[in-house]
């Protein structure tokens, strides 16, 4: 390969890179984004009334219900909504985004447990934000593994940001690679995309350049022979690492990594961060 050809390919992987840097921000940092969140608020069967969100909450065996006051409104699914309305029993980290005005309340389930999540556009947080820092894009943290199913996926058990919470996600397998000389290992989790896989992690750098609790690595489709490319210059952040107001899953215990990744996401300089 020619110097030449070398510096385009080069040029073409940083544009690559900054693509996928800007629509991580994007997505941060949108109005209704992890960034506009005003409160994490616990739902239990006493009604509750928060400052950042119309009516009364409770949950119980029959899921979430909001009462709303006279005056206020809530517009779930394009239709607004009045006095009582039952948003049911939601699934394991999935809900529902209600809006009200100009912000959004989220109501959804973490961990077993039923959440109100403001988001408000004009929230400090967001309209504050400047950037995440991150290191410059390198090749050299791209490289290839081998992906391993296991025979049916594993139950993984993770800590979350949140104390005393919990995640469960079903593992499908591992993925083996080779980094700074060593033999490593991550669990992978399914990911957003089909096909894709998700893995959490930390490494030496956590807690010194890099968040402490987490960074995540989204991993492309498994190719015919088993391999998997890793790009570690897109290790990204989780919300936790911007805002207490997260409820993110730690990395399983083997996902912690004995090397130094000096690629992706930085910590935030809401954080501390440079």
């Amino acid at each position: 390969m020619t110097i030449e050809a070398t510096a385009t390919d080069l040029q073409a992987f940083t544009e690559s890179w900054l693509e996928w840097y800007r629509a991580q921000e994007a997505r941060l940092a949108a109005p209704h984004g992890f960034l506009a969140i005003t409160g994490l608020h616990w739902l239990d069967d006493r009604p509750q009334r928060f400052p950042d969100a119309p009516g009364t909450w409770r949950t119980g065996p029959e899921g979430v219900v909001v009462t709303l006051d006279e005056g206020e409104e809530l517009v779930v699914d394009g239709t607004a909504v009045r006095g009582e309305h039952r948003f049911g029993v939601l699934p394991e980290r999935g809900g529902v985004d209600a809006v009200w005005g100009d912000a959004v309340i989220e109501v959804a389930k973490r961990g077993g447990n039923d959440i109100v999540r403001p988001r408000h556009p004009d929230a400090e947080l967001r309209t504050a934000f400047t950037g995440t820092p991150a290191y410059a894009p390198d090749p050299r943290w791209v490289v290839r593994g081998r992906y391993l199913p296991f025979d049916v996926p594993r139950p993984t058990t993770v800590g979350a940001a949140v104390e005393g919470l919990e995640h469960v996600y079903d593992a499908p397998g591992r993925i083996e690679f080779e980094l700074e000389g060593r033999e490593l290992s991550l669990t992978a989790f399914p990911g957003h995309a089909e096909g894709t896989l998700s893995v959490l992690f930390t490494d030496t750098t956590s807690g010194v350049t890099t968040y402490a609790a987490n960074r995540a690595l989204t991993v492309g489709p498994t190719a015919a022979d088993g391999t998997v490319t890793l790009d570690f210059n897109r290790a990204a952040n989780l919300p936790c690492a911007y805002t207490d107001l997260a409820t993110c899953p730690l990395p399983p215990a083997e996902n912690r990594l004995p090397v130094a990744i000096e690629a992706g996401l930085k910590i935030p300089r809401e954080r501390g961060g440079v």
